[in-house]
C-alpha cells in the first residue's frame, strides 16, 4: 500500500498544505484536481496526476487531505468523497496543547497557537500565525485566516470564515456560515449567515 498522503486541490492553498506535509516529513504521493489544465504540472515537486475520480482507486490504501480554501467547496468535496480516509496536518512549528482535540482533515499551519481546552472540528483551516485561546470551540469546515486571534471561550460555528487579522473578544459566538471581514474586531455575537466588518465589527448584509 502507498505510504504517505494524497492532496486534493492544486491551487495556491495546496502549496501551503504540501509544504506543511513536507516539513512534517510526510511523503506527498500526488495531487488530484478536476481542472484538466493543471494535469501534468507540479506543485513544489509534487505531480498533479489527474481528476478526483482517479483518486478513488486509492481510497482504501492511502490518506487524503483537502487543500481547498473555500469552506463550501471543501464541505461539498468531503461529502462527495465520504469513503476517503482523511489525514490531519499540523505544521511542526505550530503549538497545540496536549488537551486540544482536532478532527480529521483539519490543517494547522506554521506559527499557529492553540491553547488548552480547544476543540477543532473536521476539515478546518487554522491558517498561518492564527491564535486560538483556551476553551474555544471551532466547528466543522471553518477557516481562520492568517493572523486571526480568538480570545478565550469563543465559539465559531460550522462553515464560518474569519478574514486575515480578525480579532474576537472572549465568549463571543460566530454563527454558522458567518463571514468576518479582514482586520475586524468582533465584540459581540455574529448571527448565522451574517457578514460583519469594521472596528468594532458591524453587519453588512445577510
Amino acid at each position: 500500500m502507498p505510504s504517505g498522503v494524497y492532496v486534493i486541490g492544486g491551487g495556491g492553498h495546496a502549496k501551503v498544505v504540501v509544504s506543511s506535509l513536507q516539513d512534517m516529513g510526510v511523503s506527498v504521493l500526488g495531487i488530484w484536481d478536476d481542472d484538466a489544465g493543471k494535469w501534468g504540472r507540479s506543485l513544489l515537486g509534487v505531480p498533479i496526476i489527474g481528476g478526483l475520480d482517479g483518486a478513488r482507486q486509492y481510497a482504501g490504501e492511502a490518506k487524503f487531505v483537502l487543500a481547498i480554501g473555500d469552506n463550501e467547496t471543501r464541505r461539498a468535496l468531503a461529502e462527495r468523497l465520504a469513503d476517503f480516509e482523511w489525514a490531519t496536518v499540523v505544521h511542526p512549528t505550530a503549538y497545540l496543547h496536549s488537551s486540544v482535540e482536532v478532527g480529521p482533515g483539519t490543517v494547522v499551519f506554521a506559527g499557529a497557537v492553540v491553547q488548552p481546552g480547544v476543540g477543532i472540528g473536521r476539515h478546518c483551516i487554522i491558517n498561518t500565525g492564527a491564535t486560538v485561546d483556551h476553551d474555544c470551540q471551532i466547528g466543522d469546515f471553518t477557516h481562520l485566516a492568517p493572523g486571526v486571534n480568538l480570545a478565550g471561550g469563543v465559539v465559531v460555528e460550522s462553515r464560518a470564515m474569519l478574514g486575515v487579522g480578525a480579532a474576537v473578544v472572549p465568549g463571543v459566538r460566530i454563527g454558522e456560515g458567518a463571514v468576518v471581514g479582514a482586520g475586524s474586531v468582533v465584540i459581540g455575537d455574529v448571527d448565522p449567515g451574517d457578514t460583519v466588518a469594521g472596528v468594532p465589527a458591524r453587519p453588512l448584509h445577510k
